[in-house]
């Protein structure tokens, strides 16, 4: 905290996952099968679909005291040039999220990269800092549990 202010939450993760960037993006960006790639969300229904632009509502699995969490966001996917920015319209305790995915082919694989920008309202049940903390620590778990379940598919024969 900074002046009793708290500062703004920044967050940037990322993973290389051997694998053609072809299937990196098409199973990173297919919002639906989300509930099977990331262990963290029970739903993710799509509300509206416009180009490469998908708004969609994700519902979390019930967190430690039994709570699920639900929002909709809206993501806009550039494949040529390996970049996705998204937004949370519906903000819940965030005074602002907003999010970037970045996708690199490199020797090793796709190097694939998240960075998070927000700032949680005054009455969140948690501060910047705190939830900086809990996104950096969910955000591994999630890119390796995504980078096995990629690799796997790669090497499965079609």
């Amino acid at each position: 905290m900074v002046n009793g202010a708290s500062s703004a939450g920044h967050v940037d993760n990322s993973v290389v996952i051997d694998a053609p960037y072809e299937l990196v993006w098409e199973l990173t960006n297919d919002v639906p099968s989300w509930p099977e790639l990331f262990s963290e969300y029970a739903s993710a229904e799509v509300l509206d679909r416009d180009g490469d632009t998908v708004t969609f509502r994700l519902t979390t699995v019930p967190d430690e005291n039994g709570t699920q969490w639900s929002w909709v966001s809206e993501r806009r996917m550039d494949k040529e040039k390996g970049m996705v920015r998204a937004h949370r319209v519906e903000r819940g305790p965030f005074a602002y999220m907003e999010i970037f995915w970045e996708y690199r082919t490199t020797p090793q694989g796709v190097h694939m990269r998240w960075v998070q920008d927000f700032h949680l309202n005054p009455q969140a049940p948690l501060d910047d800092a705190a939830m900086e903390e809990r996104m950096n620590r969910n955000t591994l778990i999630q890119m390796e549990r995504i980078k096995e379940l990629v690799e796997q598919r790669a090497r499965r024969p079609e």
